[in-house]
């Protein structure tokens, strides 16, 4: 197994490609603590985990909560001792608005998950990682961190600052036993789409992503980028560190 005794935290577990990846994590030997907001979908995940002989503890978490990031982080700890792999990969789209129509509200909410979420999940990880020898930590970026076409203004920024957060994370520790990458997924039908709430879509900003979106080759399934940040956490990927990867059939070279 490619995990086996391995302990890892993910986030955003209760569905989508945190569900794939804490079932993949658990198949492979991983000891995995969850959270994610939505505690019966998570626990519902964990209960099919835990009946396939894999092991998942669940715990509802808003990683925008500095507290309770820092508790799941702890839960770990607590449990089973020490870190090896934190998987950030909470996160929530906007309404595809252009920087004419953004309202606070809604960009104070994306970056409050996307990006401070995912360093206090971060900062929390490394402290524990350096003082037990090392550690890699998986973030879930999107096409929108290196272009502009994908979603709105807020989903954009925030994604391009999860690889800034990414590169300055690898960079930093890269001689102290910590690794840390990024996935960008193309197209993948998941939670974080559905609970964009389609009514609310600012209509032009649609329709010009839309124009990019027609290019996409593929859709793709959470367990393709399962299988990419179960390799990019395991000891097969040692000496990779800083990397940006897409994972998108070929839709951002487009």
């Amino acid at each position: 197994m490619r995990l086996n005794g391995k302990i890892a935290v993910i986030t955003g577990a209760g569905s989508g490609i945190g569900q794939a990846t804490a079932e993949l994590f658990a198949r492979e030997g991983a000891k995995v603590v969850a959270g994610d907001m939505n505690l019966p979908a998570l626990e519902a995940v964990a209960a099919n985990v835990q009946q396939a002989g894999g092991q998942m503890y669940a715990m509802k978490t808003n990683i925008a909560e500095r507290v309770q990031a820092e508790a799941l982080v702890d839960e770990a700890i607590s449990r089973h001792g020490r870190l090896d792999i934190l998987v950030n990969n909470a996160g929530v789209m906007d309404h595809n608005h252009g920087v004419d129509t953004v309202a606070d509200e809604m960009w104070e909410r994306i970056f409050s998950i996307n990006v401070t979420g995912t360093m206090y999940m971060t900062r929390r990880a490394t402290q524990v990682m350096l003082a037990g020898g090392g550690g890699s930590i998986i973030n879930m970026a999107s096409t929108a961190a290196v272009n502009g076409a994908t979603a709105g203004v807020a989903y954009t920024a925030s994604k391009h600052a999860v690889v800034g957060l990414t590169r300055s994370t690898a960079w930093q520790y890269a001689q102290r036993g910590i690794r840390c990458n990024a996935v960008m997924p193309g197209g993948t039908l998941t939670n974080i789409v559905k609970a964009s709430d389609i009514e609310k879509w600012d209509k032009e900003g649609a329709k010009r992503i839309t124009i990019y979106h027609q290019l996409m080759p593929m859709g793709m399934e959470t367990i393709d980028l399962a299988e990419l940040v179960l390799f990019l956490g395991s000891d097969a990927a040692r000496r990779i560190n800083g990397a940006i990867i897409p994972a998108d059939g070929g839709w951002s070279v487009s």
